[in-house]
């Protein structure tokens, strides 16, 4: 177990697994001194859960790195463009209350030169175009731009059960990836602590050098072999159950440019368009609605978004979870990946993008032996702790301002519900905007930009200009952001129109 890093054993499919596959054998030099063998172990009786339906932007790089066709992508996994969310009804639940959380920055400028330019109307509509191309359900690209190149920032939708298919089928077809359907019955443990094998019931001892632990919420290597406990987050973001269910879509309907998150008493209903289907889910906390409520009110949404569909001969399929993730996420040569690392309530799409960032923080450090794993382990566990705590901090900060006067909404607000990290930046925010300078890592999942789309799109009334000098240039760069907002609603198609361009290609 001292030696050269080369043997990679990944147990768990789905989508976590197969990213992980993909990712490293793409990456691995076949014609190196110790080229890498890649194993994936997948239980033939575990489907894929297919949750998550919304990627980040980092999706485009990532398929790009593993050497996917962005049009065949789009095509496998039933996918469409996202351009960010929208949120109805988060602060008062009036007909009007609506803002966007669009992946594309403002203008790059001190945060407090583009809030002297506003005052009113929407913050978002003000500073990025992307919201008005959101409105009309347009794509973020033109067919001819070369691929995973777009006009706006964008990332998917997609169908997890069909993506996980594309990985697998790349994996195994063009990459190399060993892929074993057996069941794990064992875990053999090393000397010094390690996993030396994974034993199966039909193939035996699998033996690796570095174990990734895709094996959901199970989490048979990092939680059941080596013990490593969870964080409980539920204090915070409440939610730890939701019904689900897939909404078929006529062929000549519009589809979405963004994930749609409508607020109710106790939760929230989330909406993704893909070509074929809609995608909605009433998210919502067990200790404020009962699940006989929360159909009732998924029900309802369905009476308003879908009216030539009877919601009775629809499925609903119930999912419960809990916001936590592990104390550690690597120990020894085991890594976790994916909902074995841990889940936070599905708002703004955040399980997906954690694989990747965990992928991407693997392969930029990887060890290149047994004794600079641990090394690689304790800087890998401080960076995706303090990942988690943003990711909290941000999604708590969507309930935070709300108006909204339930038992539900009102115990949002309540400070003792609020980590101490984002009740000091709100602190701070009613003096100066969020900027770059309130986020230690250089390369955070939520920007600065993100936190002020939601920020001034809650309602929370911006700070007054301060000191110092404004750019000059302020008033005809958001003039700009205007002009090109209009030239881009006249010039990109409809995501309907791109799709159906694409499906026979």
């Amino acid at each position: 177990m001292s030696g050269r890093i080369r043997r990679i054993v990944v147990v768990g499919g789905g989508t976590a697994g197969w990213l992980a596959a993909c990712r490293i054998a793409a990456a691995a030099d076949p014609h190196g001194d110790a080229p890498l063998s890649v194993t994936l172990i997948e239980s033939p009786d575990i489907p894929t859960i297919g949750v998550g339906e919304g990627t980040w932007p980092t999706m485009r790089g990532t398929l790009s790195r593993i050497g996917i066709d962005e049009a065949t992508f789009l095509r496998a996994a039933d996918a469409s463009f996202k351009q960010g969310s929208r949120f109805d009804g988060w602060v008062t639940g009036a007909p009007d209350d609506s803002y966007h959380h669009p992946f594309t920055a403002p203008p790059d400028m001190p945060a407090t030169d583009l809030i002297r330019e506003w005052r009113q109307g929407s913050f978002a509509d003000h500073v990025c175009a992307q919201p008005w191309v959101c409105a009309d359900d347009l794509a973020p690209r033109q067919p001819a731009m070369p691929p995973y190149a777009g006009a706006l920032n964008y990332a998917y939708h997609l169908d997890a059960a069909k993506f996980a298919e594309l990985l697998r089928e790349t994996a195994t077809g063009r990459l190399g990836v060993t892929h074993l359907r057996d069941h794990v019955v064992a875990v053999e443990p090393a000397a010094n602590g390690d996993i030396a094998a994974v034993v199966t019931r039909g193939t035996g001892r699998i033996v690796g050098d570095l174990f990734l632990d895709c094996t959901g919420h199970a989490a048979l290597l990092i939680g059941e072999h080596h013990s490593v406990g969870t964080i409980d987050r539920t204090p915070i973001l409440f939610n730890d159950r939701a019904l689900a269910v897939q909404v078929p879509v006529a062929p000549d309907r519009p589809v979405a440019s963004q994930t749609n998150a409508t607020a109710h008493d106790a939760g929230w209903i989330w909406d993704i368009g893909l070509p074929t289907r809609r995608g909605v889910g009433c998210v919502y906390a067990g200790d404020f609605i009962d699940d006989a409520e929360a159909a009732a009110t998924l029900t309802a949404y369905l009476a308003r978004t879908a009216p030539d569909i009877d919601a009775a001969s629809l499925s609903f399929r119930q999912l419960r979870f809990r916001s936590a993730h592990r104390e550690r996420f690597w120990v020894g040569n085991c890594l976790a990946i994916g909902l074995s690392a841990g889940f936070l309530e599905p708002l703004e799409a955040s399980a997906i993008v954690l694989i990747e960032l965990s992928l991407d923080a693997l392969l930029d450090g990887f060890p290149a032996d047994r004794p600079a794993m641990e090394l690689h382990a304790r800087r890998f566990n401080t960076l995706f702790r303090y990942r988690w705590d943003r990711i909290v901090d941000f999604l708590k900060l969507h309930y935070v301002p709300s108006r909204r006067t339930s038992p539900y909404w009102r115990a949002h607000r309540d400070p003792a519900t609020m980590p101490q990290s984002l009740r000091d930046l709100l602190a701070l925010w009613r003096t100066q905007p969020p900027s770059p300078a309130d986020f230690a890592q250089a390369n955070e999942i939520f920007p600065a930009a993100s936190y002020q789309y939601v920020l001034y799109g809650m309602g929370v009334v911006p700070p007054p200009p301060g000191p110092l000098r404004p750019r000059p240039d302020t008033a005809p760069l958001l003039q700009q952001v205007r002009q090109r907002a209009r030239t881009l609603v006249a010039s990109l198609p409809t995501n309907r129109a791109y799709l159906n361009g694409i499906a026979h290609v």
